[in-house]
């Protein structure tokens, strides 16, 4: 791919220097130019330097979309108004939906953070992925992920922002040597909980080495205890920055972007928790000040309300630069809400009409939102019920990109469900383990479920569709479709040697 120098250049300066030194967050979250919901678009107040255009005849675009994958933290299938919340205000993502298709059977790879990101990012769900848990681990040098698939031929520019965890600096797992180009984020899941950083972690290749850096750099406006720039808010200058510096351009023969952006809230800051009792960390309440809530619900609406207008900052800076119809949003999150940080998942209905929150097997912990937007090509408005998971992003990614999808992944394209196409290929089966509180596993086929609470254990099961509370064990009632999972489970899972089977401990606590 062709260098940027200019690009480059500008990404380092306005990217560190601007968004660290000369940061001035205000306390509310940062105004943007988007216009209210459903209102008419208004021009942008400045308009983006033109470069020359193309000759005539010449392509004025690029031939496959910029890819946008947004992560939030924890956020669970009820936290946003287009899922049914009532009380949080989630205007942006709602319109992101309303343009778009939402998902309302879409799955996690994982319960918890870090097995989830693995499957979403390797295309392996947890019985075949290397990373199937939440303890500290890296990615293998054999692990393939998303970006390394789209450089190449594809030659898409890619930027890691935010949230990694799956390998830390010195590892084989490190963001840039799994094909992102750009990285800037957390070292550690400590690192990321604090949702005032005093430093991240950057990485920039530089021009033929000139320029480049990996470490450390310091953020000064939260340094001695102050607490002036707020982890959301930098990563959606990173990201808007990063938009507006590798946009397709003529003299870059229109090379797309890949733009990975993991954003860390709505987790909990549980070091504060456990110091002030209240872990859901915001610089205020604002627009939820005069409801007489408790203070950790207050701030985690507070918290999901500024990532709605962070990704509304998205939605216009895409508009402002006419990007919409080459773009392809994804919004998800990694798993089911938390009870964590003096928050009550309960309170908001966070994980919908579902039993069980983060870290369970059940629907509440793995039910998760989707909503993809790629105008002129996803039909507005549009609902898909079919049942789909994280591992399924990379080869609708690839897909998209025009790359052949990988024989050695558990996931499926679902692009012809984007594009309103019939989806032939569909799952047979869904599969799920953990091991934070013993091995447990989950399956499904068709409206069935089952999870298996312990080794050793019967199966329970569950009817989805007369039952997506899952409130009814039925399976001594259906021993057929018992053996069926039987029969799947003792094949969907390959050995693992930092994840073997293993009975839970009599001290294990959720």
């Amino acid at each position: 791919m062709r260098e940027n120098n200019w690009g480059l250049l500008s990404f380092l300066t306005t990217g560190i220097l601007g968004l660290f030194l000369n940061l001035n967050l205000s306390a509310q979250p940062v105004p943007i130019p988007v216009p209210a919901p459903g209102a008419n678009p208004a021009a942008p107040a400045q308009k983006p330097k033109l470069l020359p255009p193309p000759k005539p005849g010449e392509k004025r675009g690029p031939d496959t979309p910029n890819i946008i994958l947004i992560v939030a933290d924890d956020l669970g299938w009820g936290d946003l108004g287009s899922y049914g919340q009532q009380l949080i205000k989630t205007p942006y993502l709602d319109q992101l939906a309303a343009e778009g298709m939402r998902f309302t059977q879409f799955y996690a790879g994982a319960p918890l953070g870090n097995a989830s990101r693995c499957a979403l990012l390797t295309g392996k769900h947890t019985g075949h992925s290397y990373i199937r848990g939440n303890r500290p681990a890296s990615l293998r040098t054999v692990d393939t992920v998303i970006p390394m698939y789209l450089q190449g031929n594809a030659q898409y520019e890619t930027i890691a922002l935010g949230k990694w965890n799956l390998g830390s600096k010195g590892t084989p797992g490190e963001p840039f040597k799994k094909g992102f180009r750009h990285w800037l984020g957390f070292v550690d899941q400590t690192h990321a909980n604090n949702h005032y950083p005093t430093y991240v972690w950057r990485y920039e290749p530089g021009i033929k080495g000139i320029n480049s850096w990996n470490g450390d750099v310091q953020i000064h406006a939260n340094s001695k205890g102050q607490r002036n720039a707020y982890s959301t808010d930098l990563l959606t200058k990173a990201a808007l920055n990063a938009i507006r510096i590798y946009q397709p351009q003529w003299y870059k023969n229109y090379s797309p972007f890949f733009l990975y952006l993991s954003y860390t809230a709505p987790h909990a800051n549980n070091q504060l928790a456990q110091k002030a009792g209240n872990g859901m960390e915001v610089p205020t309440d604002f627009p939820y000040s005069g409801e007489k809530w408790p203070r950790p619900e207050r701030n985690k609406a507070a918290m999901i309300t500024r990532l709605d207008t962070a990704v509304g900052q998205i939605m216009a800076k895409l508009k402002e630069y006419k990007l919409d119809e080459d773009t392809l949003i994804l919004f998800t999150s990694d798993n089911g809400p938390h009870q964590e940080g003096g928050n009550n998942p309960a309170f908001f209905r966070s994980a919908g009409p579902f039993k069980g929150i983060k870290g369970h097997l059940y629907e509440g912990g793995l039910r998760v939102p989707m909503i993809a937007r790629w105008t002129g090509n996803i039909k507005p408005n549009t609902v898909s019920e079919e049942p789909f998971a994280h591992w399924d992003v990379l080869p609708t990614l690839l897909s998209a990109a025009r790359v052949s999808k990988p024989r050695e992944i558990d996931g499926i394209s679902f692009l012809p469900t984007l594009l309103g196409r019939e989806q032939f290929k569909k799952h047979d089966f869904l599969y799920w383990e953990m091991h934070e509180y013993g091995s447990q596993q989950a399956a499904r086929k068709g409206d069935w479920k089952v999870i298996r609470p312990a080794p050793g254990k019967a199966l329970e099961l569950y009817n989805l569709k007369r039952d997506p509370t899952e409130s009814q064990n039925v399976a001594s009632l259906n021993p057929e479709v018992v053996a069926d999972f039987e029969n799947f489970l003792r094949t969907a899972r390959t050995r693992s040697v930092l994840w073997p089977i293993t009975q839970p401990k009599e001290t294990a606590r959720r």
